[in-house]
């Protein structure tokens, strides 16, 4: 990725920019709209985007005590 081959991680705030070939092997740094969120490249991520590999929600779990949902 850089001049002295190094695969020092660095940030990006572009989640919709492409994986490719050159990146394997990099940690990126893809922002989720709160903090960084550290992704490693493989083969496998080829085509795909930075931002489908850092979510931007956190699931909590459902409600244990929803009874509207229980009625039906």
């Amino acid at each position: 990725m850089n001049s002295e081959n190094q695969k020092k991680p660095f940030k990006t705030w572009s989640r919709r920019s492409t994986i490719f070939p050159d990146m394997v092997g990099h940690t990126v740094m893809v922002h989720n709209g709160k903090q960084f969120t550290p992704v490693y490249i493989n083969e496998n991520m080829i085509g795909h985007k930075l931002g489908e590999f850092s979510p931007t929600r956190t699931f909590r779990g459902h409600v244990a005590g929803d009874k509207k949902a229980a009625k039906k």
